[in-house]
């Protein structure tokens, strides 16, 4: 489980186009990385678009926006494509990093129980750190808080 103030966990996850991406190879600058549960769903697809809208906003503010999930490359890129998202979008098909990131979680819906990913943002700072973690996120007004956060530091 990851608090605010300790070395982000790194990582190293690949992407559509068959490059990989490694945290640590962005410190310097700060990181947004949103953990959510499944491309093509409705929250899903809000947020990325959210995120994709307002990226030039993250790029004035020399920060790089990664959007994770268990889905496959092949179902980014897809996705990337229908919606017509800029961010890049992160597999992390054995969970690996959700769980380091204690995003993998127990969940309940419609009176059953499964594991899947609570949709989280995680805000690190250039210095490799996590200045700030929005947990359970609600994605109506989310972004909006994150670059206004992003700003203050």
């Amino acid at each position: 489980m990851i608090t605010q103030g300790i070395s982000a966990p790194d990582f190293t996850l690949p992407q559509d186009g068959g490059s990989d991406v490694t945290l640590s190879a962005l410190k310097g600058n700060p990181v947004i990385v949103y953990f959510y549960p499944k491309d093509n769903t409705p929250g899903c697809t809000t947020e990325a678009l959210d995120f994709t809208a307002r990226q030039q906003e993250f790029a004035d503010l020399n920060c790089t926006v990664l959007g994770v999930s268990k889905d496959s490359v092949k179902k980014h890129a897809n996705f990337r494509t229908k919606h017509g998202l800029s961010v890049t979008l992160l597999s992390d098909a054995d969970s690996d990093v959700c769980e380091r990131y204690g995003v993998w979680k127990e969940k309940k819906m419609y009176g059953k129980t499964f594991w899947g990913i609570e949709r989280t943002t995680v805000l690190i700072d250039a210095d490799g750190s996590i200045a700030r973690i929005w947990p359970k996120v609600k994605v109506k007004g989310h972004v909006d808080d994150v670059l206004t956060t992003l700003r203050d530091l």
